[in-house]
C-alpha cells in the first residue's frame, strides 16, 4: 500500500511540476525543431520536469533546458511593485517521438 501511495504522490507532483504550455510565436517555431516550452514551477529540477513531460504526455525527451525570468519592476498609480519571477522549460523530445499537441490535454 505505501508504493500506491508513493506513487500517486509523484503524479500529483507531475501536475504540479508543469504548470501550463507557454505559447508566443518563438515557442511555435521551436516546435519545428521538435522542441515544446512549458511554464513550470520555480522550484522544479530538470530531472523533475523530465519525468513530468514523460509521464504526463507519453514522450521521451531527449534535454531539458531551463529559463528564469526575473520579475519587473513597474508602478501603477504611482506605487512600485514587483512583478513575480517565472521559470520556464524548453523541453526537446528525442528522435522519432511524436509532437506534443498541448491543445489535446494529458494523458489521465
Amino acid at each position: 500500500m505505501a508504493k500506491k501511495q508513493q506513487q500517486a504522490a509523484v503524479d500529483t507532483r507531475h501536475y504540479d511540476v508543469i504548470v501550463a504550455p507557454h505559447i508566443t510565436e518563438k515557442s511555435s517555431l521551436l516546435a519545428e525543431q521538435n522542441a515544446v516550452v512549458f511554464k513550470v514551477a520555480k522550484d522544479a529540477s530538470k530531472p523533475e520536469i523530465k519525468a513530468a513531460v514523460e509521464a504526463l504526455f507519453g514522450r521521451k525527451v531527449a534535454s531539458v533546458n531551463t529559463i528564469v525570468s526575473k520579475g519587473k519592476s513597474k508602478r501603477w498609480k504611482g506605487q512600485p511593485y514587483q512583478r513575480s519571477d517565472s521559470k520556464k522549460a524548453i523541453v526537446t523530445l528525442a528522435e522519432g517521438q511524436d509532437p506534443i499537441d498541448i491543445t489535446e490535454g494529458v494523458r489521465g
